[in-house]
């Protein structure tokens, strides 16, 4: 039996590895960055550190709270709830990506009292539930497939003029840019998946290798920045 074969056999229990890395990985750079932020007071810096926490909570609902096994046991009824929430999270948590490059046009320096709850968030909230409502009323996923696609293509664009720029926040720039990148990669595979390949489960593989790599080089480069 090749590993393929093996992991398509077994693939409830990889998928819950599969989550666990990639909450753990988040848990990391959840805790790595807002420290990063509390030293240097870069507000950019504590909404990627938003992002993650929503990537984290995405996976524990879809992975851990909505496994089969759970569902199954406790409220098979509502097994859409928690498709519902993970993709809220998902979208809210590349809602924050975006808005951590472009927060200084909405906010001074000093920035919201809150990363969470403001005025400006709360745009991004109602977007991402229209996105969610849009998707479950059409039984489909493409409205977040498509607004995330768009989203990081703006995103690299704008993390690329950033970087350019230079500046004190230079490394932190370049690595945004290289995560953006990932990011958006990681969206269109993901979609091409879903549209193309019903999900294979040959294909959902390769999602889920493609997918780890890039929380951890996520992980990576935090890890360079907030070393020492």
């Amino acid at each position: 039996m090749d590993v393929y074969s093996w992991i398509i056999s077994n693939k409830e229990i990889v998928k819950i590895f599969y989550a666990l890395i990639i909450v753990i990985v988040c848990t990391i750079i959840v805790f790595r960055t807002d420290k990063l932020f509390k030293l240097s007071l870069h507000n950019g810096i504590r909404y990627f550190r938003n992002a993650f926490f929503f990537y984290g909570i995405a996976f524990i609902f879809r992975y851990f709270i909505g496994s089969g096994f759970i569902v199954d046991l406790f409220y098979p009824e509502y097994y859409f709830a928690i498709n519902i929430l993970f993709e809220f999270f998902l979208i809210m948590a590349g809602f924050f990506l975006l808005y951590s490059l472009m927060w200084r046009r909405f906010e001074n320096e000093k920035g919201s009292f809150s990363s969470l709850f403001n005025v400006k968030i709360l745009v991004f909230y109602l977007m991402a539930i229209t996105l969610v409502l849009f998707d479950f009323f059409w039984a489909t996923s493409c409205f977040m497939f498509l607004s995330q696609i768009i989203l990081f293509f703006g995103a690299s664009i704008m993390s690329y003029i950033n970087y350019k720029k230079g500046g004190s926040q230079r490394k932190f720039s370049k690595f945004h840019f290289v995560a953006m990148i990932l990011v958006l990669f990681g969206w269109v595979l993901n979609f091409l998946a879903a549209l193309y390949f019903n999900w294979n489960p040959a294909v959902l593989i390769n999602v889920y290798i493609f997918n780890m790599i890039f929380f951890l080089i996520f992980l990576y480069g935090v890890a360079r920045i907030t070393r020492g």
